[in-house]
């Protein structure tokens, strides 16, 4: 593998977090698979190596996958041990009594004890990835952990591609057509006076410069961005610590079209402006133009 990939296998007992594990990682930007069969790794090394889109992969492999147990085991020992810095073993583990309770709050069937007591399938996996467990990357007990306290800990280990994945998404919108469902933070401006009642204006947009220059002048607006500015960026850290791959803001305004488009646009480049990583949606931008807004 070249040098900036990054082949992360995920592995361990069922019950013991691979799923959180596996979500944390398509956060990092991670092209993941689920249950993938043990003798499609290698194939899917080489399509890594040749392809210029993806860099970051990370593969669930577990007694789940098709095939023999023997298979599963080999190839994970192999991987582990190869001495090659760009590929590793995550092996998540829990307790045999915690890994029951949370098999029975889910109340599905363990992979290994479909025709057979839960106890029996839990320690048949156990003696079955014993020396994968002796020889993984990095072995993570989540008996004691949250979702939550799990997903900290993989990004600690993989911080270096946190920083590449957190985003804020700003989004305007007008009230007038709902509220936006996915919002973390949601401000109104309708407040400001509005440039619809400026004939010139009224078929622009918080886009076009008359119209953000016309929000931005008023007194009220400025101060309201200057506390609004103050909050989002004293936020946003706290956000990136507590492990979430984005945060949502909305600002909204009566149709979407003015206040709240030139409001988002400065928030926007006011937080590139600090490196922070911004995707801007105007979700009622374009709808019933000249209407009041």
């Amino acid at each position: 593998m070249v040098k900036d990939e990054q082949l992360v296998i995920i592995t361990g007992m069922s019950g013991a977090g691979k799923s959180c594990a596996i979500q944390t990682f398509e956060d990092l930007g991670y092209f993941c698979v689920d249950n993938l069969p043990p003798n499609l790794v290698y194939k899917f090394t080489e399509l890594l190596r040749t392809s210029s889109e993806i860099n970051k992969v990370a593969l669930v492999i577990d007694s789940r996958a098709p095939g023999s147990g023997k298979d599963v085991v080999d190839t994970l020992v192999k991987i582990s041990t190869n001495n090659n810095k760009n590929e590793s073993v995550i092996f998540l583990d829990a307790s045999t009594a915690k890994i029951v309770s949370r098999y029975e709050e889910t109340r599905r069937d363990h992979p290994l004890a479909r025709n057979g007591r839960l106890v029996d399938g839990i320690e048949k996996e156990r003696q079955l990835l014993r020396d994968v467990r002796t020889k993984a990357n990095l072995v993570i007990d989540t008996t004691k952990l949250t979702n939550k306290q799990l997903k900290e800990e993989i990004i600690n280990q993989y911080e270096n591609s946190r920083s590449e994945t957190f985003h804020v998404e700003l989004m305007s919108f007008g009230f007038k057509y709902g509220l936006p469902i996915d919002a973390d933070m949601l401000f109104d401006v309708r407040f400001i006076n509005n440039p619809y009642y400026v004939a010139e204006l009224r078929n622009q947009t918080g886009k076009d410069q008359p119209v953000y220059d016309y929000v931005m002048k008023q007194d009220a607006a400025e101060e309201f961005f200057a506390k609004l500015d103050d909050l989002v960026k004293f936020e946003i850290p706290l956000v990136k610590h507590s492990s979430k791959a984005s945060e949502t803001i909305a600002i909204g305004c009566t149709g979407g079209q003015h206040r709240s488009v030139a409001m988002t646009e400065r928030l926007a480049a006011s937080l590139r402006e600090q490196g922070i990583r911004v995707n801007v949606t105007h979700r009622d931008i374009d709808r019933h133009k000249g209407v009041n807004n």
